[in-house]
């Protein structure tokens, strides 16, 4: 009888501790956000308040020529995504908006290094994440179809989404139009800079040579996360269960490389990539106060979009996977700290 009574209480003493690890784990994660959510917009504030939207003929001729393309872009992803029920119709268009829009400002700056290279740069993030993606069964030769990514799918299927008229307003407003004037907004730097006078100098050295470094770390992450599922499936696929695969594939997600040493080094990439190419802005001399240019706010925006895709992307992981929770609690987001070690 005393033996029952101290293994109840033991097992409510474990339940209560695993609520209040849940709990304290929830409340990290909504200070993290609102803190990342309140750094970015006060940078986007100063960034606007000490560099107005200021620009040249060349430059209004230019965007109009941009808005064209990310209006028509919009437009094609919306129609389409609503008739074929696929929503990866932005997913597709990602990887490809930009080497358009970067060799579009580079021949109406007259092809000035500086654009040059940045487009040259873009042009090769570009090519990789679409060969990538097409590795994942993306493009069809019907273009409409193709895999869908499996965030559309599951928030689709959530309320209040899973109604269609609330669906078709999130896929034209988030998916469609804001997604498009996003990948518009991370090419703006190159956009700012295009009628600069000034050589290429010290910190155009450092956003090029940053952003081949954070580029060549997330195609080292995409090959690392893509070989491990392939083996997963792979074993899956003989007819073993999840739990009776050989470490560390029996966790169900990756921890091979650097995804080791944390949790979304493909989105560290990523980030990076455009954030080192801001940087084009100070070399070009067209920002105030040292540092400010308004076009700042397409990469800022940027990491405000991975934080809620990475929150979304870990909240279903949680869901599938038991360990993925002990995951989180010791691997750094982004930045590599400390080593994951299953107990």
């Amino acid at each position: 009888m005393f033996a029952y009574i101290a293994s109840c209480h033991y097992l409510e003493s474990c339940h209560q501790i695993t609520t209040i690890v849940i709990i304290q784990c929830v409340m990290k994660k909504i200070i993290d956000g609102v803190l990342t959510s309140l750094v970015i917009v006060t940078l986007i504030v100063l960034a606007i308040l000490f560099n107005p939207f200021t620009l040249s003929n060349n430059q209004k001729d230019t965007l109009l020529i941009l808005l064209i393309v990310c209006g028509a872009a919009a437009l094609y992803c919306f129609v389409v995504g609503e008739i074929s029920r696929n929503n990866s119709q932005m997913d597709k268009l990602w990887s490809i908006l930009p080497i358009a829009y970067t060799w579009i400002i580079a021949a109406k700056a007259g092809f000035n290094p500086r654009q040059v290279i940045y487009a040259i740069l873009v042009s090769f993030w570009g090519i990789r994440l679409t060969i990538n993606f097409a590795r994942k069964g993306a493009y069809s030769i019907k273009f409409w179809a193709g895999e869908e990514d499996y965030r559309w799918k599951i928030l689709r299927a959530k309320k209040p989404l899973n109604n269609k008229f609330l669906w078709a307003l999130f896929d034209l407003f988030f998916i469609s139009i804001y997604q498009n004037i996003l990948v518009l907004a991370i090419c703006l730097p190159s956009f700012a800079s295009m009628d600069s006078a000034i050589s290429i100098g010290l910190f155009d050295y450092i956003a090029f040579g940053g952003a081949i470094l954070f580029l060549l770390l997330e195609t080292i992450a995409d090959e690392q996360q893509m070989f491990f599922h392939t083996e997963k499936r792979r074993l899956l696929n003989e007819g073993k269960k999840l739990e009776e695969l050989p470490s560390p594939y029996n966790l169900g997600f990756n921890t091979i490389g650097i995804w080791n040493y944390s949790r979304h080094p493909n989105y560290l990439g990523e980030q990076g990539f455009w954030i080192m190419l801001y940087f084009v802005t100070l070399g070009a001399g067209v920002v105030s106060n040292g540092f400010f240019s308004w076009s700042i706010i397409g990469p800022l925006l940027l990491v405000f979009i991975f934080l809620g895709s990475s929150n979304l992307q870990e909240g279903i992981s949680a869901k599938k996977y038991p360990e993925y929770q002990a995951y989180v609690n010791k691997v750094s987001k982004y930045i590599p700290f400390v080593r994951y070690r299953k107990d």
